[in-house]
């Protein structure tokens, strides 16, 4: 969050690179703000007005509730942890869309079924990053073992709009910005609740 422009470019790099719909974001650039004037002795004024960027995406949970709600199996988790859609199972139910806290999980009305970031496993297993890792122009994303992110960034995990991360666990690390608010922050307000 400290380098995180709002640029937006690792949006754009799975869009395209994924080639999906209007309106399907895999990858989302949360604009968080807030803040405001208040007028002080000898009538001058101070604020303390504040904003942030927040690039999120499916965060291939430790306890991913949108597995626990498929009726089919169709999302599941891999031995690597990522998490994905057979569509060979998939009903387009959208159970999992409904129960994730993070709004991963996107119904593609074309297919019927639904869809999610899978990490671009394919790239991966090129040993090629992300296409929102290898986009970003300020380097602000990262991937790699969890346990080993969690030691060089340490472990924040919550920071508002984003929900408790108790519910699923994320595998999310953050390096929080000075203007941070705390999840269920009454400060602040999203943006761009469009693109959320």
């Amino acid at each position: 969050m400290t380098a995180c422009s709002g640029c937006k470019t690792c949006m754009v790099a799975c869009m395209d690179g994924h080639d999906l719909p209007v309106a399907t974001l895999w990858r989302r650039v949360a604009e968080y703000a807030g803040g405001a004037w208040s007028r002080q002795p000898g009538n001058t004024y101070e604020q303390n007005v504040f904003s942030y960027y927040l690039s999120i995406s499916c965060n291939h949970c430790l306890n991913p509730v949108c597995v626990q709600a498929c009726p089919t199996t169709a999302m599941n988790k891999n031995e690597q942890g990522i998490v994905s859609v057979d569509h060979n199972k998939c009903v387009g139910c959208r159970y999992c869309e409904m129960n994730c806290p993070y709004s991963a999980p996107q119904y593609n009305a074309d297919l019927g079924k639904m869809t999610k970031c899978d990490f671009c496993f394919s790239r991966l297993q090129k040993g090629d990053l992300p296409l929102c890792v290898a986009s970003c122009p300020m380097r602000a994303l990262k991937c790699g073992e969890y346990e080993d992110l969690k030691k060089q960034y340490g472990d924040a995990a919550s920071v508002a709009p984003l929900p408790d991360p108790a519910i699923a666990r994320p595998s999310l690390v953050l390096t929080l910005s000075r203007n941070a608010k705390p999840i269920g922050s009454r400060d602040g307000m999203l943006s761009n609740p469009e693109e959320m």
